[in-house]
């Protein structure tokens, strides 16, 4: 039987941690999973009330390939409200999660062989999804002098112009935040250099003191992707969009029409009222525990003697150097996984050249279960030591005090 090489993509290596800590759950009840970005909280009430009346009074049939009207009418008043800017509802292409619209996008803006652009360390479905389909991988290596987000210098440094360049903010491991004069320069060089902006914005609502900017506030040319998984907590509903470029509206709607028929019909009933003020209440104390929880894992990171990480300006991760534990990033979090049942993202999934020395903490669950998963790391790398060497815990500590 003939195979493609398109199924010769790496895998989603946080997924496959995700299976691991399923079947340590089973066997030992004991998971903590800091590996994956899911908010461990439900859809906002007000869904749950649209989507219980959809079922009992709609057909949920197929919608039009670009989705429902009045869904795309609330997302671009989504935009006018939350950036000051206008969209037609046009514009919008409702799609099956952020993902769909991704390879969406990619299907509609480029050819096999083209050269797309994207940080390291970066989402890694994006670069699996880039080389799946025949594009040249370009990778911009950032580190802390930018904040690990690409700059106009980089890309004016390139032996070639790419076709399209992948940036996110917040980012994904990072959580960084772009400034909104670097994404200005970014968006108007890519404009003026027939480079396709591909802007992850599915994080947007997740911020910690810094604000985040849309690159539909410097012009219609590039695409923005949306999603209701994040911040909206909405993450098995698989809904998202595309805020698109003229000329990707009619592309993008055919391939939608012959890949996925539609967005699911439920999710595109229900979603208007995740926009809604009582909706954004509930989700905005969402993000109130997220910084309670950044806040108490950067305090408790150096007691596994982490002191470098990226500075975590939105979402809800931390990318931590643990170059001190391990140089197989990927085989140390099988191992702690094993020994703990904390759940971590190996940093190698990110970064194919540096992660090994790397890992991905999610903070977005429960905060006990977060203090917790610290207080078995300590002690399992305290076992780890040599005798003598076992410091206590800030909460062992607080306990003896008590």
């Amino acid at each position: 039987m003939s195979r493609s090489q398109r199924g010769e993509v790496e895998p989603f290596h946080v997924m496959e941690v995700v299976k691991a800590a399923a079947e340590r759950q089973r066997t030992h009840g004991d998971a903590i999973a800091l590996c994956v970005g899911q908010p461990g909280t439900p859809a906002p009430a007000a869904v749950l009330t649209a989507a219980a009346a959809a079922l009992s009074e709609q057909q949920l049939g197929y919608t039009e390939a670009a989705g429902e009207w009045a869904l795309r009418e609330r997302i671009a008043r989504h935009y006018a409200d939350s950036y000051g800017v206008g969209v037609d509802p046009s514009d919008v292409v409702v799609t099956t999660g952020s993902s769909g619209g991704f390879l969406l996008t990619l299907l509609a803006g480029f050819d096999p062989g083209d050269p797309v652009a994207m940080t390291r360390p970066g989402y890694p479905a994006y670069r699996n999804d880039i080389l799946s389909l025949g594009c040249r991988l370009v990778e911009l290596a950032v580190g802390e002098q930018t904040r690990y987000q690409p700059t106009v210098a980089m890309l004016e440094a390139l032996p070639e112009v790419p076709a399209g360049l992948v940036l996110a903010s917040p980012s994904n491991p990072t959580g960084t935040i772009i400034d909104a004069d670097e994404l200005a320069a970014i968006a108007g060089w890519c404009a003026a250099h027939e480079c396709l902006l591909i802007s992850d914005e599915i994080y947007h609502g997740i911020s910690y003191g810094r604000r985040c900017a849309s690159a539909r506030q410097f012009g219609t040319a590039s695409v923005v992707v949306g999603s209701l998984s994040k911040y909206h907590s909405m993450t098995g509903w698989r809904l998202g969009w595309l805020l698109l470029p003229e000329q990707l509206r009619r592309p993008v709607e055919l391939l939608q029409g012959n890949l996925a028929i539609c967005a699911p019909a439920l999710s595109q009933a229900a979603a208007p009222a995740a926009f809604d003020a009582s909706a954004t209440t509930e989700l905005d104390g969402h993000v109130a525990r997220y910084a309670r929880n950044r806040d108490l894992l950067l305090r408790r990171l150096p007691e596994l003697g982490i002191t470098s990480f990226a500075p975590p300006d939105g979402a809800f991760y931390a990318y931590c150097d643990v170059g001190h534990l391990t140089d197989d990033s990927r085989r140390w979090c099988y191992q702690v996984l094993e020994h703990t049942g904390v759940a971590l993202a190996p940093g190698i999934d990110f970064d194919t050249i540096d992660g090994h020395r790397k890992v991905r903490v999610s903070f977005c669950g429960d905060t006990t279960e977060l203090d917790e998963a610290i207080d078995r790391l300590v002690g399992y790398l305290g076992s780890c030591r040599p005798a003598g060497h076992n410091q206590p815990t800030d909460r062992q500590r607080r306990r003896q005090l008590s």
